[in-house]
């Protein structure tokens, strides 16, 4: 299992975490030889950036990984990568709304049957 940040993903599960475009980088860095082999990717990443949407329909950045995140933990809620499903949120914070999460996302989402609220 590996967990780590992200700077963009998306609803096919697509990582994109290590280049800003117009920003010096020194390189992709270890992320991609984390998730060489890994059978479960958790993202732990704030939802939004400067108010702009980070769980996107497709990544814009570069990307880390295809298809490999299953998880995505962020302040809100708590989001499922399912094949075939897409993001599926099973987990939400008691301080936001379905309306919240859906404007604060532009990727399609959909919310479990059974979603719950998020352990504090």
């Amino acid at each position: 299992m590996s967990v780590l940040g992200a700077l963009e993903v998306d609803e096919e599960g697509d990582l994109a975490n290590w280049i800003i475009p117009g920003k010096m980088a020194p390189g992709m860095g270890g992320a991609m030889d984390l998730l060489n082999g890994t059978r479960k990717v958790i993202l732990a990443m704030e939802h939004t950036a400067k108010g702009r949407p980070k769980i996107l329909k497709k990544c814009r950045l570069p990307l880390t990984a295809k298809g490999q995140v299953d998880l995505i933990v962020t302040e809100m809620c708590v989001i499922e990568v399912r094949k075939g499903q897409g993001l599926v949120v099973t987990e939400m914070h008691p301080e936001f709304t379905k309306e919240d999460i859906i404007v604060a996302t532009e990727g399609f989402l959909t919310f479990a049957e059974d979603c719950k609220p998020m352990r504090q």
